[in-house]
C-alpha cells in the first residue's frame, strides 16, 4: 500500500504497563475500502493496540496517523471519521434501543435519523427489541446493539475488539457479509478476533501479535 494511499499508518509503535513492555515496534498501514485482523493469544497486546490508536492508551513511542496526520481523539475530524467498538459499551438505562442509535444519529447529523435506525435494526436483527431497554437485553443483543451504535454513524474507519463476541453462528456470518459490504463501500477496517473464518472471510492481511517475554 503505498503511503498516499494510507487511511491509518502506524509506525514502530511501542506501549508498556509500568516497565513491561506489550508492543514494540509494530508497524503497519491500512487503506480505504481494505481489512486489517489483528491476531494472536489473550495478552498479545491486540487490544492495547487498538486502544492506542482511539486514544484510551497512551503509546510509549511511535506514530499513529489517520490520513497523514497525528490522531488525536479530540479532533473533530477523529471524532467524526472513527467508528469504535472496544469494551461493552455503557448504555444509557433508561433509553430503548431504538433510541440509543437514534441519539447517535441525530448527534452526527444524520437528516433522516428514524428511518436509519429502523433500517439498521432490521439489519442486524434487533427490530423485534427496538423498545427494549438494554438492561432487559440479552448477551448477544446488548453485543448487537453495541455494533449497530459504530453503523449508524458517518465512519472512514472502523475499529473493533473482538466484533464476533458473544455472537451465534447467523450473527457472525451477518457481521461478515457486513464489514465486507463496508470495506467495498470504502471504509478501512480494522478488528481484532479469535474467529479464524471472519478473519479470512473478511481481512485482507493480518498482523500477528505475540506475547513479550
Amino acid at each position: 500500500m503505498s503511503k498516499a494511499a494510507a487511511r491509518l499508518s502506524v509506525k514502530e509503535l511501542q506501549h508498556k504497563y509500568g516497565d513491561r513492555p506489550v508492543i514494540e515496534g509494530l508497524t503497519f498501514t491500512l487503506a480505504a475500502g481494505q481489512a486489517i485482523a489483528l491476531v494472536g493469544p489473550n495478552g498479545a497486546g491486540k487490544t492495547t493496540v487498538l486502544k492506542c490508536i482511539v486514544g484510551s492508551a497512551e503509546p510509549a513511542a511511535g506514530k499513529i496517523l489517520l490520513d497523514g496526520q497525528p490522531i488525536d481523539e479530540r479532533a473533530e475530524t477523529v471524532r467524526r471519521d472513527v467508528a469504535t467498538l472496544l469494551d461493552d459499551l455503557d448504555f444509557f438505562p433508561d433509553l430503548t434501543a431504538a433510541e440509543h442509535l437514534d441519539l447517535l444519529a441525530r448527534a452526527h447529523g444524520n437528516p433522516e435519523p428514524e428511518d436509519l435506525v429502523d433500517t439498521l435494526l432490521d439489519d442486524i436483527g434487533l427490530l423485534p427489541a427496538a423498545d427494549q431497554l438494554p438492561g432487559s437485553l440479552s448477551s448477544g443483543q446488548r453485543r448487537r446493539l453495541a455494533l449497530a451504535t459504530a453503523l449508524v454513524r458517518p465512519r472512514t474507519l472502523m475499529v473493533l475488539d473482538e466484533p464476533e463476541a458473544r455472537l451465534d453462528t447467523d450473527g457472525v456470518q451477518w457481521l461478515s457479509d457486513r464489514l465486507i459490504a463496508e470495506k467495498q463501500s470504502g471504509t478501512a477496517i480494522l478488528f481484532a478476533s479469535h474467529d479464524p473464518a471472519l478473519v479470512e472471510a473478511v481481512a485482507d492481511s493480518v498482523v500477528t501479535l505475540t506475547p513479550l517475554p
